[in-house]
């Protein structure tokens, strides 16, 4: 299997014989979300992670998800309240609506967002299911009557959203801090960044990490409009993008989101990065022991469009069938993966750039498929010549070898790599790379492996991907 699968660790799944199971079915990510709990209640799952990545000798990431700005409404009186098509509803700062009797009122976590409504703004409360307008201003900045588009259950404490407008928030919470400072004590390889907006976002959240003299890798969550907006640069500065489409369809017009989630996943491949999609896959698995037919299709769909990574969230955190549902999935990835490898009938071709090390993996990969390889094996000391493999999609098995215990652990996102250790004592890069395969009972005598490497020459300042060999074991 070449798609990665991303687990949510919860009440479900969070004891040794589930997640051992779930790695059996081709989990190794595994998703801690702070916006249900703090690090010292993760620590038990992260010791049973850290125990069978050990046992079983497979490289396994632990993701801290931080929670970020959500923006919710406070308490509804007589909640929870059935709201009807034409309702008026007041919004407002808590105090403004202390006095208001005429109408259900809410208010705001985060009242300042108030400042830029105005008539015939969108709002939209319970994950989408109540649909609103901004019909007058009654108190500038503080006060505001809705009318009701669509009817439904309106609760406390429910997330509200604002389609098309820019919030004022940076992604980065004091909670986010202080959840950043206690995962990394804890062992936490990477961390999803919620409600991303632009780069600036991300270079908080690198200053942040440094400022505690850790290295992890970030995944900036694409959730707002504005952020899809901005898909590019944030591109520049996170390592990897996760299509969030819970809150992306809250933001965006709900028929736009699988485009959104094609266009994502086709420009972090071509910048060599992961792409992760997220939310609802086998959503009815929760209750029931067997997906739908249209989650089965929107999970194949994700794959065949490229996704390096498929996550379960809810199935795997709080369902009856935290297993069951991984192992569905890899079943789906396993017919999807064939019929897409069926479809590219060979490599990516890279476009037409000054780009070495790209055409580099694309030479390697076209060899793999030509040779009938076994295998691509390349050594990575920081993790770009596996991804610019990967980013090619060839058919074999890609094995990127690698000193750095934290780049093998980030490696776990890229399509069709399988991350190892390289012995640091062999200083040649390609000689690291043979010596694997010499020692690996995954090859047998006459295989045919392609190898890349970077190995620095007399008149070379950096290291690059600069050998391909064809090599028979």
């Amino acid at each position: 299997m070449r798609t990665k699968i991303i687990v949510t660790l919860g009440p479900s799944s969070m004891d040794y014989q589930t997640i051992k199971s779930m790695i059996g079915y081709g989990a190794r990510i595994f998703r801690l979300n702070f916006s249900h709990a703090r690090a010292e209640e993760f620590s038990d799952a992260v010791r049973i992670i850290k125990d069978l990545e050990s046992e079983l000798e497979i490289p396994l990431t632990i993701f801290g998800d931080l929670s970020g700005p959500k923006i919710r409404i406070g308490e509804v009186e007589n909640s929870p309240q059935r709201i009807y098509k034409g309702t008026k509803i007041c919004l407002g700062a808590p105090e403004a609506i202390e006095n208001q009797t005429d109408c259900t009122c809410i208010s705001l976590n985060y009242p300042e967002l108030l400042k830029d409504l105005s008539p015939g703004s969108n709002v939209s409360l319970s994950d989408g299911m109540l649909q609103l307008e901004v019909e007058s201003v009654l108190e500038k900045d503080r006060l505001f009557l809705l009318r009701t588009l669509s009817g439904g259950i309106l609760s406390s404490n429910k997330g509200i959203t604002f389609p098309g407008m820019t919030i004022p928030l940076a992604a980065m919470t004091e909670k986010d801090r202080q959840d950043l400072h206690e995962a990394l004590n804890i062992g936490i390889d990477c961390f999803a960044l919620s409600f991303v907006q632009g780069k600036k976002d991300i270079q908080d959240l690198q200053k942040e990490i440094k400022r505690h003299n850790h290295r992890a890798s970030i995944i900036a969550k694409l959730e707002r409009s504005n952020g899809v907006d901005e898909l590019d640069q944030i591109l520049e500065e996170a390592d990897g993008i996760m299509v969030a489409r819970g809150d992306l369809g809250l933001e965006c017009p709900l028929p736009s989101v699988p485009v959104i989630q094609k266009r994502a996943i086709r420009a972090c491949r071509h910048a060599q990065k992961p792409s992760i999609v997220a939310t609802q896959m086998l959503i009815s698995m929760v209750q029931n022991p067997i997906p739908t037919r249209a989650e089965t299709s929107d999970v194949a769909n994700a794959i065949m469009d490229g996704s390096d990574c498929v996550m379960l969230s809810e199935e795997t955190a709080v369902g009856n069938y935290p297993v069951e549902a991984v192992r569905f999935i890899q079943e789906i990835a396993q017919h999807s993966e064939s019929y897409l490898l069926e479809r590219l009938e060979g490599p990516y071709r890279p476009k037409k750039e000054k780009n070495p090390g790209k055409y580099l993996a694309y030479s390697a990969s076209l060899l793999a498929e030509n040779t009938e390889s076994k295998a691509l094996v390349c050594h990575s000391t920081t993790g770009n010549t596996a991804s610019l493999l990967s980013s090619r999609r060839p058919s074999p098995p890609i094995y990127a070898l690698t000193p750095d215990p934290l780049v093998i652990r980030f490696l776990n996102f890229y399509w069709g790599l399988r991350p190892r250790s390289s012995d640091p004592e062999i200083p040649n890069h390609l000689d690291r790379v043979e010596d694997f395969i010499q020692k690996s009972p995954l090859f047998a005598p006459g295989d045919c492996i392609i190898l890349t490497s970077g190995q620095s020459t007399p008149g070379q300042q950096e290291t690059h991907t600069n050998q391909i060999k064809v090599y028979y074991k």
